[in-house]
């Protein structure tokens, strides 16, 4: 991790409160995440999510919105799982299709 992770006491950067306004309902998700990936705290998963996006522009908010409506399509039975010979095949083929 990186040194905006350091403890009060450690002779890291000062750590800053802030406030964050969240829907319950988005909070709840937070909580779940947070808990299921094996962070440590609320604050610690947050930090890692803030540092990932501004270390990582290359994930646009577009691109980001596109991964939610697919995972959503999937759990509702909206669309198909495609396997990775099936993406390997689309990926080799031509502009043409062939």
């Amino acid at each position: 991790m990186s040194n905006a992770d350091t403890s009060p006491g450690d002779d890291g950067p000062e750590m800053v409160q802030i406030n964050l306004r969240l829907s319950q309902a988005f909070l709840d998700d937070i909580d779940t995440t947070w808990r299921e990936q094996g962070f440590n705290s609320r604050s610690e998963f947050l930090r890692y999510a803030a540092r990932d996006a501004v270390k990582h522009p290359e994930f646009s908010r577009e691109g980001w919105k596109q991964v939610a409506a697919s995972e959503h399509d999937l759990r509702s039975g909206d669309a198909e799982l495609v396997s990775r010979a099936e993406v390997v095949e689309l990926m080799d083929r031509d502009e043409d299709g062939e």
